[in-house]
């Protein structure tokens, strides 16, 4: 009679917490039988780092604390909590510590009636899904170390001290200077109610007023400078500085996902952040004068991210850092190259495909480029766009970054054309698509401008955006081809190392892993009409669009900037023992926290692959 109270007292216990509040009641009534209650006083461990688990752990009463690899506080659980469900369903042994800090009574659910009851019960698997993304998330922030970086973790809108100082379209110059020596500005924004017009600077004051023998009495508008650049304000500031430094203008207006102005910021605003940073490597690129001077500068890129690796800088962070800097080459070959040749023709645009046009490019990524020229280029004009594309792709070899063995750059006539025939080879990837042209084709769907006229680049954009979403074979075909780089897992959830070559017995991070979550993305942002290209941002979209789930998205975010992360920080260790720098991971030299979760991020990958070839199915390919 008494273990019938006993175990009716576990039953009415588990229907007050979750998951087991949400089981039938046949399914509860059931369950403390199979339970098992195990006491464990004050300091004991119920789960042992680097030791397996076989149970889950329900705290009955009590409380414990959960610390990671690193001797990390990661959580802690008081009575109804649930401990030990990641080593059952991702494997052993443990990478964490239980550790009870009171004296604990837990009830012990074997693995295989843990198992069953998950699969039997989708919002049981689902709660305990649940703690395994969180977990992840955990890892990822885990793997970074706090060590400054100000200006690549700080947004624009946390160093805005004050609102901004305005003056209406009607104002005269004499006004407006008066404005700004009273707040003790160097510069002001002009409103037209509740539009921003303009911006004047004290530099505009000299130049256009006062140099110029004008009347202060005009009105402002007349030496302002018209719908100015603005930025974001929840940019990060070292992006926010590297656009100022690229346009070489001092003071950028900020606006609020609205457009409405919500500050001003000037580049020694951004420069006190920091005297150390990333941000003097594009600054340095911009004063040089020759190729061998640009080389110079980019040499001491890989010691940058190598630095980067050791603060507190997320794989996306070191990405957007190395992909600026490689525009800024890009950039400053282009205006040598310009500055022999003569002004163009007619007008272009340069444009970064691959890696950099996603913001994701990383330590030995080859070139990959482009140009969209504008319809009324002539044949004999055409020889001066071939003139550039040399003289910046052999620039680009010079400063390090090596040909495309794909021969994607604008040295080939194919990719160095006008904006009406790409409209052309865009419409026949996507509306008679053939397999092998879409291996060589994928690339190109993720493109951004660099350089010259963007709006060429647009154009271009608005067809492909408007034409994506309808293609359905299109849209299969590159589905199909994503497969191809499913992530590295084999039989037992063992990695799959390369078997032969230099490489052999070590691990394709980026074939398998990276980009397996780019052309998923990929293939899910063209579907919805997104018009983005950076993965996180395709993810965001596609999320969005309805085409992923919101779990989905978030895991696939997570899972991007694990494996990424791995990636650098093995590029790192490169750098710092002056090795070539490369994508190939030896597993030996992964720890268990870092090979655990790589397991968890590529089954993820695959998983969402399995689910991309559903959604859209190659069996109706012809």
């Amino acid at each position: 009679m008494g273990l019938e109270v006993e175990l009716a007292e576990i039953r009415d216990f588990l229907a007050e917490h979750e998951p087991f509040d949400t089981l039938p009641d046949a399914v509860l009534d059931a369950l403390p039988a199979q339970l098992s209650v195990e006491y464990f006083r004050r300091g004991s461990r119920l789960i042992a780092k680097g030791r397996d688990n076989h149970h889950l752990y329900v705290l009955r009463s009590g409380a414990v604390e959960i610390v990671d690899a690193h001797g990390t506080l990661v959580d802690r659980g008081g009575a109804g909590s649930c401990h030990g469900s990641i080593t059952l369903t991702q494997g052993n042994p443990s990478t964490f510590d239980v550790t009870a800090i009171e004296d604990t009574l837990a009830l012990l659910l074997p693995a295989e009636a843990f198992r069953r009851l998950c699969a039997e019960h989708p919002r049981v698997d689902a709660f305990f899904d649940a703690q395994r993304r969180h977990r992840m998330r955990t890892a990822v922030a885990e793997l970074q170390v706090t060590d400054g970086g100000a200006i690549l973790k700080t947004r624009v809108r946390d160093i805005i001290d004050r609102e901004p100082i305005v003056v209406p379209c009607t104002a005269s110059v004499r006004e407006a200077a008066q404005v700004m020596s009273e707040h003790r500005v160097s510069s002001l924004l002009v409103m037209d109610g509740e539009r921003l017009a303009g911006i004047v600077t004290d530099r505009d004051l000299r130049t256009r007023v006062v140099a110029a023998g004008l009347d202060t009495a005009v009105a402002v508008t007349e030496v302002m400078t018209p719908d100015p650049v603005t930025g974001r304000e929840d940019a990060l500031a070292f992006q926010v500085l590297l656009e100022m430094v690229g346009r070489t203008i001092h003071h950028l207006p900020l606006v609020d996902a609205a457009g409405a102005p919500v500050g001003l910021v000037s580049t020694t605003d951004l420069l006190r952040l920091e005297q150390s940073n990333p941000v003097y490597l594009a600054g340095d690129i911009a004063k040089q004068d020759t190729v061998e001077g640009i080389a110079r500068i980019v040499d001491r890129l890989p010691r940058v991210v190598e630095a980067l690796v050791r603060q507190d800088a997320t794989a996306d962070d070191v990405g957007r850092v190395v992909t600026s800097v490689g525009d800024a080459v890009e950039q400053r070959l282009i205006v040598l190259a310009e500055t022999d040749l003569g002004p163009p023709p007619v007008p272009y645009c340069w444009v970064a495909l691959g890696s950099r046009a996603r913001l994701e490019q990383a330590l030995a990524a080859d070139q990959d480029t482009a140009m969209v020229i504008d319809d009324s280029v002539t044949d004999e004009q055409m020889e001066w766009f071939e003139r550039l594309a040399t003289r910046v792709v052999d620039g680009l070899e010079a400063c390090g970054y090596p040909r495309c063995r794909g021969n994607a750059m604008a040295t080939n006539p194919r990719w160095r054309r006008p904006l009406s025939e790409w409209r052309e080879e865009f419409a026949r990837w996507m509306r008679r698509p053939e397999p092998e042209a879409l291996l060589t084709a994928s690339i190109f769907f993720d493109m951004r401008p660099v350089s010259g006229d963007s709006s060429l680049h647009a154009g271009l954009q608005d067809f492909v955006v408007q034409t994506a979403p309808g293609a359905g074979i299109f849209l299969a075909h590159l589905a199909a081809h994503a497969s191809r780089n499913e992530p590295p897992l084999g039989f037992f959830r063992n990695f799959v190392l390369e078997k032969h070559g230099e490489h052999r017995d070590t691990l394709d991070i980026k074939k398998g892993g990276i980009l397996g979550i780019v052309e998923l993305a990929r293939v899910h942002g063209l579907a919805v009409g997104s018009r983005s290209v950076n993965t996180l941002a395709r993810l965001d979209d596609a999320r969005e669009g309805g085409a992923i789930s919101h779990e989905l998205a978030d895991d696939l975010r997570d899972a991007f900037e694990f494996i990424g992360y791995v990636r650098l920080r093995h590029q790192a260790e490169q750098v710092r023992a002056g090795r070539p720098v490369d994508n190939h991971v030896a597993p030996d030299s992964l720890s268990s926290f870092e090979k655990r979760h790589l397991r968890e991020a590529f089954g993820i990958v695959r998983s969402a692959h399995h689910a991309l070839g559903q959604r859209y199915p190659v069996r109706y390919l012809s």
